[in-house]
């Protein structure tokens, strides 16, 4: 161990083989996969009380199908993981936040026995994601209380046992706000309905029948909250028609009675850390820009789960940070041989498609890209181009923004050193 002073304090320096920021479901399946695969040590570090990350406050089933061929809650979901982790013997630090990354893989964390300091010979970055706030969408008015984010509601209601409101307006027809237009109203809520700014809805299809449909809750698209009224408690909002552009049409407005107002206005992947080290973000994903092994710009520092893109399902983070753990696990090998490999080929996208996930390839090895259309259509062909040369293509017959798209691409149709285009047109 390395001791150095920083004025009246000493820090000892800790080496460790990989570590994993953050204990939510991505942090957790990476540990494991790696134990797994030989690599024992291994440290997590979790800022909550308790591992799990946002699992912990989601009590609704549907968690577990692709992953374990079961529906899980997510405490159940989380649960397993857990397990499995005490199981190996994995350590883990629970109230312990990180506050300082840099690009030579040192981490710098305060726990409750003071500030810890390591030396990684890989970390990876598992910290989720974020709610946008009421401050990020400018909506005028006033500034009562009963304006929560779905997440910071459905904390409320699931860990503390409190309830938010009586009746309730949801701005954003995302995952979280839907499941939380079903959770009001079991707990006895009026919701007067759900308004989107978009064409279509954001969530997933189970989501609009199971949450919305099921208990006749109406959803309006190509509408947004204009004004938030009230003084001490909400008392309206006023919800506008939007056009093409987006903006809000004059004479559309209408007032809506309600004393709580639930933002579903999409998640932002928490990448302060990752700007610390020097990673490089993609700007369509709000999440580092990796190559086909989860590694981001920064050797040795890799990203996986809601922290790098937003997910449909729990199982998709789970499945993204076991497959993660070769390529960290090839990474410490290769590192200690000295021959560690780069991928050189970038993946660009036509104004049809949002991102692909990884954004660079080596052109070596089988990859699975993953990529998410901007707008909904049926029977899309989906086409993967290096130069002139056609890769490989996929034909779906109903394509939504809410569902990830994957298509694979074998090793031997790489040519060159180009760059890879996915485009899409109509069949």
């Amino acid at each position: 161990m390395d001791v150095y002073r920083k004025g009246a304090w000493m820090m000892i320096t800790e080496h460790r083989n990989v570590i994993i920021i953050g204990g939510g479901p991505a942090g957790l399946a990476a540990a494991c996969a790696l134990y797994d695969k030989g690599v024992k040590d291994i440290l997590i570090l979790e800022r909550e009380p308790r591992l799990g990350g946002i699992l912990n406050q989601c009590i609704h089933d549907g968690f577990g199908l692709s992953r374990f061929g079961e529906t899980l809650s997510g405490p159940e979901y989380a649960g397993r993981f857990i397990e499995a982790v005490r199981q190996r013997k994995i350590d883990y630090i629970t109230e312990c936040t990180v506050i300082n990354l840099d690009n030579n893989k040192c981490v710098t964390a305060a726990a409750q026995d003071g500030l810890k300091k390591y030396q990684a010979d890989a970390v990876i970055l598992t910290m989720g994601c974020r709610e946008r706030p009421r401050g990020g969408l400018a909506i005028p008015g006033d500034r009562p209380s009963g304006v929560f984010t779905a997440g910071v509601a459905q904390s409320y209601m699931n860990l503390h046992n409190t309830m938010v409101g009586k009746k309730a307006v949801i701005l954003g027809s995302g995952d979280i706000g839907m499941i939380m237009a079903r959770r009001l109203t079991l707990e006895g809520a009026k919701v007067e309905a759900v308004f989107e700014i978009l064409p279509y809805p954001s969530g997933l299809p189970r989501n609009i029948e199971q949450c919305l449909n099921d208990y006749g809750i109406p959803l309006y698209l190509s509408h947004t909250v204009t004004r938030i009224n009230g003084k001490a408690r909400l008392s309206s909002v006023t919800v506008s028609e939007v056009g093409r552009d987006m903006k809000p049409i004059k004479g559309t407005e209408k007032e809506w009675p309600c004393d709580t107002l639930i933002l579903s206005v999409g998640l932002i992947p928490e990448n302060e850390l990752s700007l610390q080290a020097g990673v490089v973000l993609d700007g369509r994903t709000k999440g580092a820009i990796v190559d086909e092994n989860g590694m981001t710009s920064v050797p040795g520092i890799f990203a996986a789960g809601n922290v790098l893109h937003v997910h449909d399902l729990v199982d998709f983070v789970s499945l993204e940070a076991e497959k993660l753990a070769e390529g960290v696990s090839a990474y410490l090998q290769d590192a200690g041989e000295g021959n560690q490999k780069t991928c050189a080929i970038d993946i660009q996208t036509d104004e049809t498609i949002g991102y692909t996930v990884p954004q660079k390839v080596s052109g070596k090895k089988d990859v699975t890209v993953s990529f998410r259309p901007k707008f909904p259509s049926q029977n899309r062909v989906f086409e993967v181009y290096q130069g002139d040369r056609l890769l490989t293509r996929k034909t779906v017959r109903k394509a939504i923004p809410a569902v990830m798209l994957h298509i694979d691409i074998p090793a031997e149709k790489f040519v060159s050193e180009e760059t890879v285009r996915v485009v899409s047109h109509e069949e």
